[in-house]
């Protein structure tokens, strides 16, 4: 899914005049040999889909490099890219010896803000990744949430559901950044219970739940109001899981055994609306 971009952007961090594209004393225009350009340490992109940079590369090979890339020169006379690393590897691909790029003054660290807001705003990066830029940027650049917010032109609540992402269990972001589950999801996730998030991502992945029904998963984890660890489906004894299969064709995903410490416990049938009552006759009736 493609992230959305982060509203103002540079303009909003540097000032109008410091993104400007027009040759200036801060920013001139040239034909670099790709060889003399590395990429910036600091690119908070971690992964290059390998489908996408060949259609940038048949892109390139058939109108050439319509977008100059932007570089600054390093202190080794090499120039390392603050935006445009997949147009550079695409070029390598279809064999250019020379970039069009906009050469920038600019200092270590702005370079290292401008890379980040850059691949932020314009790359397809997963939501793990924007949360990673997004934390070098407040961490780095010594900005709090809230003039991060004001900075990109977002609400706080958007930056903190980012950086809570990075609160969650590696399992929980690895599935997240794997495409295993959405933001939406791994949001919901995170406002369960820790103890709990685990065996709700299990479940999540198990069961094929939309966002819709984790984020009811953990409305009902919330109302229960207990502070006992949550048991994992697998760790109940097999014939629970056997009678949890039985009782689902009638009840769907409505169906919740709880095992108490006493050897006893219950079955937990949650419905939602009237209209969920009649459903569950209708499907023992049919049955």
């Amino acid at each position: 899914m493609k992230q959305k971009g982060l509203g103002r952007g540079l303009d909003a961090i540097f000032g109008t005049d410091k993104v400007s594209v027009k040759t200036t004393p801060m920013n001139r225009m040239a034909e670099i040999a790709i060889s003399q350009i590395i990429p910036n340490p600091t690119q908070p992109r971690t992964n290059f889909d390998q489908e996408a940079l060949e259609e940038l590369a048949d892109s390139i090979r058939q109108l050439g490099v319509i977008q100059p890339i932007t570089l600054k020169k390093g202190e080794d006379g090499k120039y390392i890219i603050i935006s445009g690393e997949r147009r550079w590897r695409a070029s390598q691909m279809v064999g250019l010896e020379t970039l069009p790029a906009y050469i920038r003054e600019a200092d270590d660290e702005n370079l290292h803000a401008m890379a980040l807001v850059k691949n932020i705003q314009r790359q397809d990066l997963n939501a793990i990744e924007i949360a990673l830029g997004m934390r070098r940027l407040i961490e780095e650049c010594g900005l709090t949430q809230e003039a991060m917010a004001d900075k990109v032109g977002k609400k706080r609540s958007t930056i903190t559901n980012y950086m809570r992402l990075l609160a969650l269990p590696e399992q929980v972001q690895l599935a997240l950044k794997e495409g295993l589950i959405t933001m939406g999801h791994a949001k919901a996730i995170a406002s369960i219970d820790e103890s709990r998030q685990l065996w709700a991502l299990k479940r999540c992945i198990k069961k094929s739940l939309s966002v819709r029904q984790v984020e009811e998963l953990a409305r009902k984890l919330a109302q229960e109001n207990t502070t006992e660890s949550a048991t994992d489906e697998e760790e109940y004894p097999e014939s629970y899981s056997r009678l949890v299969e039985r009782l689902e064709p009638y009840f769907a995903d409505n169906v919740n055994i709880k095992r108490g410490k006493n050897g006893g416990g219950k079955i937990v049938i949650n419905f939602s609306s009237d209209e969920d009552i009649e459903l569950f006759i209708e499907r023992l009736q049919n049955r």
